[in-house]
């Protein structure tokens, strides 16, 4: 919580006194303790030293030996004596999404267009802009003022449960008030950081002992947020700035952000609360050009910020209109990111060499000199494909400019002919595969594609990358078994094709230098899992040119077995809306290749559920519900079930949930003490309203 002048005087006397004598009560040694964590964490202003903080801290301790005087928010209860083994996964309750970038003013002034084609062009309305911490993105879960969970973003919909060691991170309370604001349980948004000069200070520690050094401050964020011991993680001096409530509910299920209205506002709050708060760093505009103008001023600024920063994140202030703009399948179209200017160095092209991917596709990969930039060594850069290189007239020997992209991709920027000496060679293409030569297998380009493809791999590049994607989380998501463990057991000869990864030899996989039988017991559960994951997933490890995560759900809702798809026909997929003709003829090509059927059979009789799963069924619609079709908006206080509850059974009979009153409205059900919008519903008069007893009689 935030303290005024009055509270911590009161606090600061009260810390003396108490340093003086043996205290008896429990929740005082616990709001001493929390106060000055607050001033140390969040507002970096120390009042006492670390010396008289931890004898209040050991006189707290004392106390808690009787378990009757331990609390769950205590200060000592934030490093837990327990290793994480392993983290479990958990779904946030909304999803993390990406955002949408913008690199100019003219970028900006499109974002804005955007919205206001979506809005009307009369909406007036202001955005928030706010630094774009580069850190470890952290979801936060509190309930009844508790914290109790919290999560990496893994994929977005779901990520790993690093509970014990969100609480060894001090910049995140434990306990906050959020009943005050009638909030019952809330989700969080944050970036999980380390400060320059911290992270400078653990550098120089780790390389004083022979340990290798923190490539920059974002890994050595990222990588403590997974850490096994919550005391490691307490040491490595993390910090948590919060940047969104992305939920909360009152404790009859209503959305209480639309009762805060502001984005802004809700940081307020959260400042209010004692979380950690880029106040300063923040601002309300009332136009897009003063986004832009504050946005330019950070970028000439951010090397002088304790903080790694790439950018600054703008959004609609308004959380009714955030709502009416809604969101993609990848980022929601309320908000964006103004990247900064990426940073650039040169170096020399030394070489190039060819890959070849899960679809066949050749990569060519720059080999240069190595440089520091941005933070990272780099030494390898991907050309993408011949036409990259021709565009860019690349040469070997060639001086470069490059940059990260977004500050983490590597990219070439240009080559410096001015630099030439004529030494230079010119990078030749293949036409046969790179990796087979002995067969000479040509390459092959399809119309409309820049990728030149190995049509028939038999070398087993192809077969490896594909089992490297197959795994991975982006696919069937078998946790502990990554591209090294993929490589060292295709290196054994234990895996041909993805089939033999359901037929491994756990006995062998102990005996192997660096694992053991807990590493292979640990292997064999998250293959077992995945014998089990939902078609979609299935169809989408299988490495299908074009065939994404979206197509994939799409067809997988409409077979019953994997192998229904061999017998389809072009107009089967493209009667699917969103699928298209190019998808359907490489599917079709794929489950004509009676290798690829017999792959499928490996992989059933090795244990694969190849069957369709309730998770890929599509949602059941009643279409001859009275209400399908209609748009609907539910406001005041439900009592016979929760906001979220009635919007979910609104859906499941064809309606369409929507945020405000408008012309648009067609049904509006007004549970106890509706206001504006029951008043603004009736005087429109085309609105049907609804109590919740005749909203759910209609639903029976």
């Amino acid at each position: 919580m935030k303290y005024s002048k009055e509270e911590q005087k009161t606090l600061i006397d009260l810390s003396k006194q108490v340093l003086n004598t043996d205290v008896k009560d429990v929740e005082t040694l616990i709001s001493i303790l929390n106060f000055h964590e607050y001033k140390y964490y969040i507002e970096n202003n120390p009042v006492i030293t670390d010396t008289e903080y931890d004898s209040l801290f050991h006189q707290l301790r004392r106390l808690e030996e009787d378990p009757d005087n331990l609390r769950p928010y205590s200060p000592t209860q934030r490093v837990s004596s327990d290793l994480n083994e392993g983290f479990t996964t958990v779904k946030h309750i909304t999803p993390m999404l990406s955002l949408g970038n913008a690199y100019n003013l003219e970028d900006l002034q499109e974002f804005d267009k955007q919205l206001k084609k979506i809005l009307g062009e009369d909406a007036r309305f202001k955005y928030t802009i706010e630094p774009k911490f580069d850190g470890g993105s952290i979801a936060l879960v509190y309930e009844n003022d508790l914290l109790v969970r919290a999560a990496t973003r893994g994929n977005g919909q779901e990520g790993d449960d690093i509970t014990a060691n969100a609480k060894a991170i001090k910049s995140i309370p434990l306990k906050a008030a959020f009943s005050k604001y009638n909030i019952v349980k809330a989700e969080l948004r944050g970036e999980t950081v380390i400060h320059k000069t911290i992270f400078d200070q653990k550098n120089q520690a780790r390389a004083s002992a022979g340990q290798t050094i923190f490539a920059n401050a974002r890994n050595a964020a990222t990588g403590g947020l997974r850490m096994k011991d919550p005391a490691e993680v307490a040491d490595r001096g993390l910090e948590t700035f919060i940047f969104q409530i992305a939920y909360a509910i009152d404790k009859e299920g209503n959305d209480i952000l639309m009762q805060l209205r502001s984005h802004f506002k809700s940081l307020d709050i959260l400042t209010a609360l004692g979380f950690k708060i880029a106040d300063k760093e923040r601002k309300l505009c009332n136009s897009i050009e003063e986004v832009g103008e504050f946005a330019e001023s950070w970028q000439a600024k951010r090397e002088g910020y304790s903080y790694e920063i790439d950018g600054m994140v703008v959004k609609l202030d308004d959380f009714a209109m955030q709502e009416r703009c809604g969101m993609t399948s990848h980022h929601p179209r309320w908000a964006t990111a103004f990247k900064f200017k990426a940073k650039q160095a040169t170096t020399t092209l030394e070489n190039v060499e060819f890959q070849v991917g899960k679809v066949g596709s050749i990569t060519p990969v720059a080999k240069v000199s190595p440089v520091h930039l941005a933070g990272v060594t780099i030494s390898s850069i991907s050309l993408h494909n011949e036409e990259f290189i021709l565009q860019k007239d690349l040469h070997l020997g060639d001086t470069v400019l490059i940059e990260r992209a977004g500050d983490v991709i590597p990219y070439i920027v240009k080559a410096i002919p001015e630099a030439r000496t004529g030494n230079e060679v010119k990078i030749t293409f293949p036409e046969f595969c790179p990796i087979n030569i002995e067969d000479n297998v040509a390459l092959i380009q399809t119309e409309g594609e820049a990728a030149w493809r190995c049509p028939n791999c038999s070398c087993g590049a192809q077969d490896l990358q594909r089992m490297i994607f197959h795994v991975s989380k982006d696919a069937m998501d078998i946790d502990g078994f990554g591209k090294s463990n993929v490589e060292r057991f295709q290196s054994e000869g234990w895996l041909r094709d993805i089939s033999d990864i359901y037929a491994l030899d756990y006995e062998a996989i102990a005996k192997l230098d660096g694992f053991g039988q807990r590493s292979a017991e640990k292997i064999k559960a998250s293959i077992e899992k995945a014998k089990h994951n939902p078609l979609q997933k299935i169809l989408h490890s299988l490495s299908i040119h074009h065939l994404g995560k979206k197509a994939s759900k799409l067809i997988a809702q409409e077979i019953t077995h994997i192998k229904d798809l061999a017998n389809w026909k072009t107009e089967d997929f493209t009667d699917i809306k969103d699928i298209g003709p190019v998808v359907a003829d490489n599917v079709i090509e794929w489950f004509s290749n009676e290798k690829n059927l017999a792959l499928l059979d490996r992989l059933e009789q090795n244990g694969l559920d190849l069957s369709q799963k309730e998770e890929d069924k599509p949602a059941v619609i009643d279409e001859n519900s009275i209400f399908a079709g209609k748009t609907i908006l539910f406001t005041g206080t439900l009592k016979q079930m929760g906001r979220k509850e009635a919007q979910t059974l609104a859906e499941r009979h064809g309606a369409k949930n929507i945020s405000a009153v408008s012309k648009n409205l067609n049904i509006l059900v007004a549970g106890e003490k509706a206001g504006s919008k029951l008043k603004k519903a009736t005087a429109l008069g085309t609105v049907e309203i609804l109590s919740e007893e005749e909203f759910i009689e209609r639903t029976q």
